[in-house]
């Protein structure tokens, strides 16, 4: 019996017959050795200056951005992620490059007065080294560039390792940034959890998005090492809907929080919280607008609702959903042997009912209910995840009752739980997060490590 790790294989999940990529597994040497040549890279990297740094990230930004028909086209096919999404990642992927095209010009330290005698004190922030990044594929050219972007552009070296079902758009983005900087500078590793377990292993610091129960692996594993680690975790979000909302617009935005992408969002809305009169009127609107949503080919621009990312994806939607009561279910498509799972709002679900305290990943959210905000902010806060939660109302007192109350990184006040700003931090509280949070200038702390220096005169 061969020990080989099993083959890398990404497969079109609304076409499971097409096979964009089938290749060997590298193996835990190859991840320790790639590791190992991005370390050797990052000194020539960081001395090439600022400047250098600015133009490489610069030019990435413009390659995507000629490339970003075939990218488009090619997370339809890889993910089956909805072209207009894929189109909009794409555009922001080229944005993210171009905003951390400054950030080597950011100052990276101050400069203080010693508390006695003539001297400096100064604080200057360094990069780690050759950082691991470990990517999933339900943004497969968003995240990693959100994570390798601000690394690059603090003088790190990087080895991305992506999730086996984005291996192809991973090996695209990294035709196009390797273009742009010298060797072993950014490395796509293939693979599965043997390359992964290899790159936290070995790198300086670690960057993971995922799944909470091999996030909080990549923690431990990180924190005997004594390296820094970040990781964007599960989420379980819930939209808390006030009877003074506009209940056709809240409407609009829950339902393209439970089903854009077929749910596969770390910020898709799984919990819907109506406050007393809002019940009636929500339950009706918002299953009005689930039936309609345009569920089938991601190709069709008029898709919402794609396929889910695997057949085993599927089968946990389906079962999750089993035996309850449905408020709405859309039709899925006819004569597909795509990975569909109809999006579907449920209720009556029993307080130790798994989709109250356990992420499914897909179009499927509950309904539930609370007399007052109070009781809706503290379902809202008792299950172990504290990623987003939005909230709908006209009241301002209210929304800031809300923002004061709720346990989670990220509150959206009118808006869908589904959607981050690329120049701000992001992250959770609980489960969801650990480490400093990614994207803007946090990222910036995140890569580097502060270091304080004394600078003394050789005569008082």
């Amino acid at each position: 019996m061969s020990d080989a790790p099993p083959p890398v294989v990404s497969r079109n999940p609304a076409d499971p017959s097409d096979i964009l990529v089938r290749l060997p597994a590298p193996g835990t040497p190859a991840a320790t050795g790639a590791v190992e040549r991005a370390r050797a890279a990052q000194p020539g990297w960081l001395l090439g200056g600022a400047a250098a740094r600015s133009a490489a990230l610069d030019a990435i930004a413009a390659a995507v951005e000629a490339a970003a028909d075939e990218l488009t086209a090619l997370a339809v096919r890889e993910v089956g992620k909805p072209v207009t999404e894929a189109r909009a990642e794409v555009a922001r992927t080229a944005a993210i490059w171009r905003y951390y095209a400054q950030a080597p010009y950011e100052p990276t330290g101050a400069v203080h007065e010693p508390a006695a005698g003539p001297g400096l004190l100064l604080t200057r922030r360094r990069p780690h080294g050759a950082v691991g990044l470990i990517t999933p594929w339900n943004f497969p050219f968003a995240i990693p560039s959100w994570k390798a972007a601000p690394a690059l552009a603090t003088g790190n070296t990087v080895v991305l390792k992506p999730a086996p079902e984005a291996t192809a758009c991973a090996q695209r983005l990294a035709d196009i940034v390797r273009r742009a900087v010298p060797a072993g500078v950014f490395t796509v590793l293939p693979g599965g959890a043997a390359e992964g377990n290899a790159v936290v292993s070995a790198a300086d610091a670690v960057s993971f998005t995922g799944s909470t129960v091999v996030g909080q692996a990549v923690i431990r594993a990180a924190t005997a090492r004594g390296i820094p680690a970040q990781a964007e975790m599960g989420g379980l979000n819930a939209a808390i809907v006030l009877p003074d909302a506009d209940m056709d617009t809240a409407a609009a935005h829950i339902a393209a929080a439970i089903a854009g992408y077929a749910g596969q969002k770390c910020t898709a809305t799984s919990r819907v919280i109506a406050v007393g009169a809002a019940f009636g009127p929500l339950r009706e609107a918002l299953a009005e607008r689930l039936r309609a949503l345009a569920v089938g080919d991601p190709a069709d621009p008029a898709t919402v609702c794609g396929p889910l990312i695997s057949e085993r994806a599927r089968d946990r939607v389906v079962e999750a959903r089993r035996a309850l009561p449905e408020v709405a279910v859309a039709p899925v498509p006819s004569g597909s042997d795509g990975w569909y799972a109809a999006p579907t709002l449920v209720t009556d679900v029993p307080p130790g009912h798994p989709l109250r305290r356990e992420e499914v990943f897909g179009p499927l959210a509950v309904l539930l209910t609370a007399d007052d905000l109070a009781q809706a902010v503290r379902i809202t806060n008792s299950v172990p995840y504290g990623l987003v939660t939005s909230v709908h109302t006209a009241s301002l007192d209210q929304a800031l009752h809300g923002l004061d109350h709720l346990d989670t990184g990220l509150v959206r006040v009118n808006a869908p739980s589904s959607g981050v700003d690329f120049h701000l931090p992001f992250g959770g509280t609980k489960a969801s997060s650990h480490g400093p949070r990614e994207q803007g200038h946090a990222a910036l702390d995140f890569y580097t490590a502060q270091r304080t220096y004394a600078l003394a005169p050789t005569r008082p």
